[in-house]
Protein backbone atom coordinates (compact mmCIF):
# COMPACT_ATOMS: atom_id res chain seq x y z
CA UNK A 1 0.00 0.00 0.00
CA UNK A 2 3.17 2.58 0.58
CA UNK A 3 4.75 1.46 -2.86
CA UNK A 4 1.24 2.57 -4.49
CA UNK A 5 1.25 5.84 -1.56
CA UNK A 6 -2.74 4.55 -0.30
CA UNK A 7 -4.10 4.74 -3.87
CA UNK A 8 -7.82 5.02 -2.71
CA UNK A 9 -8.64 2.66 -5.43
CA UNK A 10 -6.22 0.23 -7.03
CA UNK A 11 -6.28 -2.19 -9.57
CA UNK A 12 -5.21 -5.94 -9.11
CA UNK A 13 -3.19 -7.90 -11.12
CA UNK A 14 -2.17 -11.41 -11.95
CA UNK A 15 0.35 -12.88 -13.92
CA UNK A 16 4.09 -12.58 -14.03
CA UNK A 17 6.99 -10.68 -15.92
CA UNK A 18 10.16 -12.86 -17.40
CA UNK A 19 13.36 -11.36 -18.00
CA UNK A 20 15.29 -12.61 -20.80
CA UNK A 21 19.12 -12.55 -21.92
CA UNK A 22 18.62 -11.38 -25.95
CA UNK A 23 21.66 -13.56 -27.15
CA UNK A 24 21.50 -16.63 -25.48
CA UNK A 25 17.78 -16.91 -24.42
CA UNK A 26 18.81 -16.92 -20.32
CA UNK A 27 16.10 -16.18 -18.03
CA UNK A 28 17.78 -12.99 -16.05
CA UNK A 29 14.85 -12.79 -13.81
CA UNK A 30 11.71 -13.57 -12.88
CA UNK A 31 8.56 -11.47 -11.32
CA UNK A 32 5.21 -13.13 -10.29
CA UNK A 33 2.16 -12.39 -8.68
CA UNK A 34 2.21 -15.69 -6.63
CA UNK A 35 4.95 -14.03 -4.39
CA UNK A 36 2.77 -10.66 -3.53
CA UNK A 37 -0.16 -10.86 -0.76
CA UNK A 38 -2.88 -12.44 -1.71
CA UNK A 39 -1.23 -13.49 -4.91
CA UNK A 40 -2.05 -10.64 -6.46
CA UNK A 41 -0.03 -7.27 -7.51
CA UNK A 42 -1.51 -3.69 -6.52
CA UNK A 43 -1.32 -0.94 -9.32
CA UNK A 44 -2.19 2.36 -8.60
CA UNK A 45 -5.59 3.85 -10.25
CA UNK A 46 -3.84 6.50 -11.77
CA UNK A 47 -7.10 9.06 -11.72
CA UNK A 48 -6.39 13.15 -12.28
CA UNK A 49 -9.45 13.91 -10.44
CA UNK A 50 -8.55 14.68 -7.06
CA UNK A 51 -11.41 13.77 -5.63
CA UNK A 52 -11.20 10.11 -6.89
CA UNK A 53 -8.11 9.64 -6.03
CA UNK A 54 -5.63 12.53 -4.20
CA UNK A 55 -2.89 10.64 -4.32
CA UNK A 56 -2.52 9.61 -7.79
CA UNK A 57 -4.01 13.09 -9.27
CA UNK A 58 -0.87 14.49 -6.82
CA UNK A 59 1.03 12.24 -9.35
CA UNK A 60 -0.26 13.21 -12.58
CA UNK A 61 -0.05 17.31 -11.49
CA UNK A 62 3.60 16.15 -11.26
CA UNK A 63 3.52 15.33 -14.21
CA UNK A 64 1.95 17.55 -15.78
CA UNK A 65 4.35 20.58 -14.63
CA UNK A 66 7.36 18.88 -15.92
CA UNK A 67 5.78 18.63 -19.24
CA UNK A 68 4.59 21.95 -19.35
CA UNK A 69 7.92 23.36 -17.42
CA UNK A 70 10.19 21.25 -19.60
CA UNK A 71 8.55 23.08 -22.80
CA UNK A 72 9.37 26.67 -21.71
CA UNK A 73 12.65 25.72 -19.77
CA UNK A 74 14.42 22.67 -21.13
CA UNK A 75 14.89 19.38 -19.66
CA UNK A 76 13.14 15.81 -20.94
CA UNK A 77 14.72 15.92 -24.14
CA UNK A 78 13.93 19.57 -24.82
CA UNK A 79 17.02 21.87 -24.96
CA UNK A 80 17.36 24.67 -22.30
CA UNK A 81 18.25 27.15 -25.86
CA UNK A 82 13.98 26.89 -25.59
CA UNK A 83 13.21 29.09 -23.35
CA UNK A 84 14.79 31.87 -25.84
CA UNK A 85 11.95 30.97 -28.37
CA UNK A 86 8.93 33.31 -28.36
CA UNK A 87 6.24 32.20 -26.01
CA UNK A 88 3.32 33.36 -24.46
CA UNK A 89 0.25 32.14 -21.62
CA UNK A 90 -3.07 32.53 -23.48
CA UNK A 91 -6.42 32.31 -21.87
CA UNK A 92 -9.60 31.85 -24.14
CA UNK A 93 -13.16 32.47 -22.36
CA UNK A 94 -16.54 31.52 -23.55
CA UNK A 95 -19.09 34.39 -24.53
CA UNK A 96 -22.16 35.21 -22.62
CA UNK A 97 -24.98 32.90 -22.52
CA UNK A 98 -27.13 35.70 -19.71
CA UNK A 99 -26.47 37.59 -17.32
CA UNK A 100 -24.81 35.94 -14.01
CA UNK A 101 -23.74 37.03 -10.79
CA UNK A 102 -19.99 37.87 -10.07
CA UNK A 103 -17.98 38.28 -7.26
CA UNK A 104 -17.69 42.03 -6.46
CA UNK A 105 -16.95 43.02 -3.20
CA UNK A 106 -16.39 46.75 -3.87
CA UNK A 107 -19.56 47.34 -6.11
CA UNK A 108 -23.44 46.18 -6.89
CA UNK A 109 -23.32 43.45 -8.55
CA UNK A 110 -25.30 44.55 -11.35
CA UNK A 111 -27.16 48.04 -10.93
CA UNK A 112 -29.75 48.68 -12.53
CA UNK A 113 -31.40 51.87 -11.61
CA UNK A 114 -35.15 52.33 -11.52
CA UNK A 115 -35.05 48.04 -10.95
CA UNK A 116 -37.33 46.02 -13.18
CA UNK A 117 -38.17 42.75 -14.13
CA UNK A 118 -37.46 40.54 -17.08
CA UNK A 119 -39.98 38.56 -18.75
CA UNK A 120 -40.09 35.62 -16.60
CA UNK A 121 -40.73 37.91 -13.42
CA UNK A 122 -37.32 38.22 -12.26
CA UNK A 123 -35.22 41.04 -11.25
CA UNK A 124 -33.10 42.42 -14.39
CA UNK A 125 -30.37 43.55 -11.72
CA UNK A 126 -28.75 42.61 -8.47
CA UNK A 127 -27.13 45.35 -6.03
CA UNK A 128 -25.67 42.74 -3.62
CA UNK A 129 -21.44 43.18 -3.35
CA UNK A 130 -20.86 39.32 -3.89
CA UNK A 131 -17.81 38.16 -1.60
CA UNK A 132 -15.52 35.25 -2.55
CA UNK A 133 -16.99 31.85 -1.91
CA UNK A 134 -20.43 33.18 -2.37
CA UNK A 135 -22.56 30.22 -3.68
CA UNK A 136 -24.59 32.18 -6.15
CA UNK A 137 -21.72 33.39 -7.86
CA UNK A 138 -22.29 32.05 -11.52
CA UNK A 139 -25.68 31.69 -10.85
CA UNK A 140 -27.57 33.35 -13.76
CA UNK A 141 -29.83 36.51 -12.39
CA UNK A 142 -32.94 34.41 -14.77
CA UNK A 143 -33.06 31.11 -15.52
CA UNK A 144 -35.82 31.51 -17.60
CA UNK A 145 -33.09 34.10 -19.76
CA UNK A 146 -30.32 31.96 -19.79
CA UNK A 147 -29.79 30.05 -22.83
CA UNK A 148 -28.54 26.79 -21.38
CA UNK A 149 -28.68 25.15 -24.76
CA UNK A 150 -26.41 27.50 -26.21
CA UNK A 151 -24.35 26.78 -23.21
CA UNK A 152 -24.00 23.12 -23.74
CA UNK A 153 -23.49 23.47 -27.14
CA UNK A 154 -20.12 25.67 -26.38
CA UNK A 155 -18.58 22.98 -24.34
CA UNK A 156 -19.31 20.78 -26.85
CA UNK A 157 -17.53 22.35 -29.36
CA UNK A 158 -14.58 23.76 -27.29
CA UNK A 159 -12.44 21.07 -28.99
CA UNK A 160 -13.14 21.96 -32.65
CA UNK A 161 -12.93 25.50 -31.78
CA UNK A 162 -9.56 25.68 -30.27
CA UNK A 163 -8.65 23.66 -33.35
CA UNK A 164 -9.90 26.37 -35.51
CA UNK A 165 -7.96 29.38 -33.32
CA UNK A 166 -5.03 27.23 -34.08
CA UNK A 167 -5.02 26.86 -37.45
CA UNK A 168 -5.74 30.66 -37.85
CA UNK A 169 -2.45 31.58 -35.87
CA UNK A 170 -0.72 30.05 -38.49
CA UNK A 171 -2.60 31.72 -40.89
CA UNK A 172 -1.74 34.76 -39.43
CA UNK A 173 2.22 34.19 -38.76
CA UNK A 174 2.07 32.77 -42.76
CA UNK A 175 0.43 36.38 -43.90
CA UNK A 176 3.56 38.10 -41.99
CA UNK A 177 5.86 35.94 -43.00
CA UNK A 178 5.13 36.34 -47.05
CA UNK A 179 4.24 32.55 -47.62
CA UNK A 180 1.44 30.54 -47.91
CA UNK A 181 0.21 28.04 -45.04
CA UNK A 182 1.51 25.29 -46.81
CA UNK A 183 4.78 27.07 -46.77
CA UNK A 184 5.14 28.19 -42.87
CA UNK A 185 6.00 24.65 -41.80
CA UNK A 186 9.59 25.52 -43.85
CA UNK A 187 9.93 28.39 -41.38
CA UNK A 188 8.47 27.77 -38.42
CA UNK A 189 6.12 25.51 -36.16
CA UNK A 190 3.40 26.74 -33.18
CA UNK A 191 3.63 24.59 -30.76
CA UNK A 192 1.31 24.47 -27.16
CA UNK A 193 0.52 22.63 -24.34
CA UNK A 194 -3.65 23.83 -22.90
CA UNK A 195 -5.70 22.79 -20.10
CA UNK A 196 -9.55 23.34 -19.86
CA UNK A 197 -10.69 25.15 -16.59
CA UNK A 198 -14.44 25.82 -15.52
CA UNK A 199 -15.88 29.00 -14.43
CA UNK A 200 -18.30 29.32 -12.10
CA UNK A 201 -21.31 29.32 -14.75
CA UNK A 202 -20.10 26.29 -15.94
CA UNK A 203 -18.32 27.59 -18.84
CA UNK A 204 -14.70 26.34 -19.86
CA UNK A 205 -11.87 28.18 -20.18
CA UNK A 206 -8.94 27.74 -22.13
CA UNK A 207 -5.43 28.31 -20.35
CA UNK A 208 -2.71 27.74 -23.04
CA UNK A 209 1.16 27.76 -23.22
CA UNK A 210 1.86 28.89 -27.10
CA UNK A 211 5.65 28.67 -28.27
CA UNK A 212 7.28 29.21 -31.62
CA UNK A 213 10.07 26.91 -32.61
CA UNK A 214 12.02 25.95 -35.96
CA UNK A 215 10.93 24.31 -38.73
CA UNK A 216 11.86 21.00 -37.01
CA UNK A 217 10.37 22.22 -33.40
CA UNK A 218 12.54 22.62 -30.78
CA UNK A 219 15.80 21.08 -32.12
CA UNK A 220 18.46 19.23 -29.80
CA UNK A 221 21.39 20.61 -27.89
CA UNK A 222 23.24 19.84 -30.48
CA UNK A 223 21.15 22.02 -32.61
CA UNK A 224 18.56 23.82 -31.25
CA UNK A 225 15.64 24.58 -33.29
CA UNK A 226 15.57 28.38 -33.30
CA UNK A 227 13.10 30.49 -34.85
CA UNK A 228 13.51 32.93 -37.96
CA UNK A 229 14.21 36.38 -36.92
CA UNK A 230 10.99 37.84 -37.67
CA UNK A 231 9.43 35.16 -35.43
CA UNK A 232 8.84 37.87 -32.00
CA UNK A 233 6.44 37.88 -29.35
CA UNK A 234 5.15 40.42 -31.01
CA UNK A 235 4.25 39.23 -33.67
CA UNK A 236 2.77 35.94 -31.57
CA UNK A 237 0.75 38.00 -29.74
CA UNK A 238 -1.07 40.04 -32.88
CA UNK A 239 -1.29 36.54 -34.17
CA UNK A 240 -2.96 34.88 -31.05
CA UNK A 241 -5.48 37.88 -30.72
CA UNK A 242 -6.37 37.64 -34.08
CA UNK A 243 -6.74 34.53 -34.42
CA UNK A 244 -9.20 34.83 -31.14
CA UNK A 245 -11.33 36.87 -32.82
CA UNK A 246 -11.54 35.09 -36.00
CA UNK A 247 -11.94 31.57 -34.76
CA UNK A 248 -15.53 29.99 -35.80
CA UNK A 249 -17.27 26.51 -35.70
CA UNK A 250 -21.32 25.77 -36.54
CA UNK A 251 -23.58 23.78 -35.57
CA UNK A 252 -27.45 23.75 -35.64
CA UNK A 253 -29.32 25.84 -33.81
CA UNK A 254 -31.37 24.45 -31.01
CA UNK A 255 -34.76 25.36 -32.85
CA UNK A 256 -33.53 23.64 -35.97
CA UNK A 257 -33.95 27.58 -37.47
CA UNK A 258 -30.83 27.46 -39.26
CA UNK A 259 -26.93 27.14 -38.16
CA UNK A 260 -25.59 28.64 -35.00
CA UNK A 261 -22.28 29.78 -34.93
CA UNK A 262 -19.70 29.13 -31.47
CA UNK A 263 -16.84 31.44 -31.27
CA UNK A 264 -14.70 33.07 -28.24
CA UNK A 265 -15.68 35.42 -25.88
CA UNK A 266 -14.27 38.80 -25.94
CA UNK A 267 -11.86 38.25 -22.83
CA UNK A 268 -8.68 37.04 -24.05
CA UNK A 269 -5.49 37.70 -22.55
CA UNK A 270 -2.11 36.89 -23.76
CA UNK A 271 0.72 37.69 -21.83
CA UNK A 272 4.66 36.66 -22.64
CA UNK A 273 6.38 34.47 -21.11
CA UNK A 274 9.90 35.04 -19.13
CA UNK A 275 12.25 33.37 -17.67
CA UNK A 276 13.25 33.05 -13.91
CA UNK A 277 15.53 35.91 -12.79
CA UNK A 278 14.53 37.94 -15.94
CA UNK A 279 12.13 40.25 -14.21
CA UNK A 280 8.48 40.67 -12.71
CA UNK A 281 7.14 38.57 -16.33
CA UNK A 282 5.15 35.63 -15.82
CA UNK A 283 7.54 33.14 -15.30
CA UNK A 284 7.88 29.42 -16.47
CA UNK A 285 7.89 27.41 -13.20
CA UNK A 286 4.49 29.63 -11.99
CA UNK A 287 2.74 29.10 -15.85
CA UNK A 288 3.44 25.26 -15.39
CA UNK A 289 2.39 25.10 -11.70
CA UNK A 290 -1.01 27.18 -12.85
CA UNK A 291 -1.90 24.88 -15.60
CA UNK A 292 -0.65 21.33 -13.09
CA UNK A 293 -3.25 22.82 -10.33
CA UNK A 294 -6.44 22.34 -12.94
CA UNK A 295 -5.49 19.18 -14.21
CA UNK A 296 -6.89 17.68 -10.45
CA UNK A 297 -9.85 19.23 -10.47
CA UNK A 298 -12.68 16.66 -12.03
CA UNK A 299 -15.40 17.79 -9.85
CA UNK A 300 -17.04 21.50 -8.71
CA UNK A 301 -19.09 21.13 -5.95
CA UNK A 302 -22.69 21.97 -7.17
CA UNK A 303 -22.04 22.11 -10.59
CA UNK A 304 -19.63 19.10 -12.19
CA UNK A 305 -19.48 15.95 -11.31
CA UNK A 306 -16.46 13.29 -11.56
CA UNK A 307 -18.73 10.36 -12.58
CA UNK A 308 -20.82 9.98 -15.24
CA UNK A 309 -24.78 9.95 -15.23
CA UNK A 310 -26.69 6.75 -16.34
CA UNK A 311 -30.32 8.34 -16.16
CA UNK A 312 -31.58 12.25 -15.85
CA UNK A 313 -33.34 10.44 -12.80
CA UNK A 314 -29.92 10.73 -11.71
CA UNK A 315 -29.33 14.15 -11.95
CA UNK A 316 -32.09 15.28 -9.81
CA UNK A 317 -30.72 13.36 -6.73
CA UNK A 318 -27.25 14.61 -7.66
CA UNK A 319 -26.07 17.47 -5.40
CA UNK A 320 -26.03 20.07 -7.53
CA UNK A 321 -27.16 24.05 -7.98
CA UNK A 322 -30.32 24.68 -9.37
CA UNK A 323 -27.95 25.74 -12.05
CA UNK A 324 -26.20 22.90 -12.22
CA UNK A 325 -29.01 20.97 -13.00
CA UNK A 326 -30.24 22.81 -15.52
CA UNK A 327 -27.00 22.91 -17.54
CA UNK A 328 -26.82 18.81 -16.78
CA UNK A 329 -30.60 18.60 -18.09
CA UNK A 330 -29.88 20.77 -21.13
CA UNK A 331 -26.86 17.57 -22.39
CA UNK A 332 -29.77 15.01 -21.54
CA UNK A 333 -32.17 16.76 -23.85
CA UNK A 334 -29.95 17.75 -26.77
CA UNK A 335 -28.33 14.60 -26.52
CA UNK A 336 -31.09 12.50 -27.61
CA UNK A 337 -31.79 14.50 -31.31
CA UNK A 338 -29.79 13.59 -34.20
CA UNK A 339 -28.13 16.53 -35.07
CA UNK A 340 -25.92 16.32 -31.61
CA UNK A 341 -25.06 12.82 -32.03
CA UNK A 342 -21.38 13.19 -32.29
CA UNK A 343 -21.07 15.51 -29.45
CA UNK A 344 -22.46 12.33 -27.24
CA UNK A 345 -23.91 15.26 -24.96
CA UNK A 346 -25.88 12.58 -22.92
CA UNK A 347 -22.15 10.87 -22.13
CA UNK A 348 -20.25 14.21 -21.08
CA UNK A 349 -23.67 15.56 -18.97
CA UNK A 350 -21.33 15.31 -15.81
CA UNK A 351 -18.67 17.09 -17.37
CA UNK A 352 -21.80 20.10 -18.77
CA UNK A 353 -20.95 18.87 -22.48
CA UNK A 354 -17.48 18.96 -22.49
CA UNK A 355 -15.73 16.17 -23.33
CA UNK A 356 -11.95 14.65 -23.53
CA UNK A 357 -8.70 15.23 -22.31
CA UNK A 358 -8.71 18.19 -19.76
CA UNK A 359 -5.07 18.49 -20.74
CA UNK A 360 -3.55 18.43 -24.42
CA UNK A 361 -0.05 19.44 -26.63
CA UNK A 362 0.98 19.19 -29.81
CA UNK A 363 3.35 16.62 -30.55
CA UNK A 364 6.41 18.57 -30.29
CA UNK A 365 6.12 20.46 -27.38
CA UNK A 366 7.53 18.51 -24.95
CA UNK A 367 8.19 15.08 -23.56
CA UNK A 368 4.99 12.94 -23.04
CA UNK A 369 2.87 11.35 -20.05
CA UNK A 370 3.62 8.43 -21.34
CA UNK A 371 7.36 8.91 -21.40
CA UNK A 372 7.15 10.01 -17.55
CA UNK A 373 5.35 7.13 -16.25
CA UNK A 374 7.66 4.88 -18.18
CA UNK A 375 10.54 6.50 -16.78
CA UNK A 376 9.35 6.12 -13.12
CA UNK A 377 8.17 3.08 -13.16
CA UNK A 378 11.42 1.93 -14.72
CA UNK A 379 13.55 3.72 -11.91
CA UNK A 380 11.07 2.88 -9.12
CA UNK A 381 11.70 -1.47 -10.85
CA UNK A 382 15.23 -1.06 -10.66
CA UNK A 383 15.54 0.39 -6.82
CA UNK A 384 12.99 -2.18 -5.52
CA UNK A 385 14.31 -5.40 -7.10
CA UNK A 386 18.04 -4.28 -7.29
CA UNK A 387 18.41 -5.47 -11.09
CA UNK A 388 21.54 -4.56 -12.94
CA UNK A 389 21.71 -6.51 -15.77
CA UNK A 390 25.12 -4.91 -16.78
CA UNK A 391 25.43 -4.38 -20.52
CA UNK A 392 23.30 -7.16 -21.55
CA UNK A 393 20.97 -6.81 -24.52
CA UNK A 394 17.21 -8.19 -22.70
CA UNK A 395 14.14 -8.89 -23.39
CA UNK A 396 10.82 -8.65 -21.31
CA UNK A 397 7.60 -11.14 -21.86
CA UNK A 398 4.77 -10.26 -19.78
CA UNK A 399 1.45 -11.88 -19.21
CA UNK A 400 -1.34 -9.89 -16.63
CA UNK A 401 -4.48 -9.83 -16.23
CA UNK A 402 -7.19 -7.97 -14.64
CA UNK A 403 -8.59 -9.67 -11.58
CA UNK A 404 -10.64 -6.85 -9.04
CA UNK A 405 -10.67 -3.06 -7.99
CA UNK A 406 -10.84 -1.23 -4.71
CA UNK A 407 -10.61 -1.94 -1.32
CA UNK A 408 -12.44 -3.86 1.85
CA UNK A 409 -13.58 -1.58 4.49
CA UNK A 410 -10.72 -2.39 6.29
CA UNK A 411 -8.37 -2.28 3.78
CA UNK A 412 -9.52 1.70 3.07
CA UNK A 413 -9.01 2.85 6.17
CA UNK A 414 -5.34 1.73 6.15
CA UNK A 415 -4.98 3.09 2.69
CA UNK A 416 -6.40 7.16 3.79
CA UNK A 417 -4.00 6.33 6.51
CA UNK A 418 -1.21 5.45 3.95
CA UNK A 419 -2.18 8.41 1.65
CA UNK A 420 -2.36 11.17 4.33
CA UNK A 421 0.83 10.25 5.72
CA UNK A 422 2.47 10.70 2.28
CA UNK A 423 0.97 13.61 1.88
CA UNK A 424 2.20 15.24 4.94
CA UNK A 425 5.98 14.36 3.77
CA UNK A 426 5.63 16.20 0.80
CA UNK A 427 4.26 19.38 2.55
CA UNK A 428 7.16 18.91 4.74
CA UNK A 429 9.16 18.38 2.25
CA UNK A 430 7.74 21.60 0.52
CA UNK A 431 8.06 24.25 3.51
CA UNK A 432 11.90 22.79 4.07
CA UNK A 433 12.31 23.83 -0.03
CA UNK A 434 10.62 27.12 0.83
CA UNK A 435 12.46 27.69 3.56
CA UNK A 436 15.90 27.99 1.92
CA UNK A 437 14.48 29.23 -1.24
CA UNK A 438 12.47 31.82 -0.21
CA UNK A 439 9.29 30.16 -1.26
CA UNK A 440 8.88 29.15 -5.31
CA UNK A 441 6.42 29.00 -8.03
CA UNK A 442 6.11 24.51 -8.20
Amino acid sequence: MERINGCAAPVYLVGHTITRDVLTGAILHVFSSAGQPRGRLAVACGNRRASRCRSCAWLHAGDTFQLVVSGLAGGKGVPASVAGHPRAFVTLTAPSFGAVHRECPGEPCHPRRGGGLCAHGAPVGCGARHLDGDPVIGWPLCGGCYDYERAVLWNGHAGPLWDDFAKRVRVALASVAGVSRSELRAHVRLSFAKVAEYQRRGAVHLHAVVRLDGPDGPGTDEDPGLPPEWATVGMLEAAVRSAAGAALVHTTEPDVSGRLALRFGAQVDVRPITTAGEGSGLTDGAVAAYIAKYVTKGHIPGLVLDARVPSESHIEAAPLSDHGKALMRACWDLGEREEYAGLRLRDWSFQLGFRGNIATKSRLYSTTYGALRDARATFRQAAAEGLDFGDRQTVTESRWQFEDMGHTPGEALFAAGVALAAEGRREAARDARDDLTGGGAG
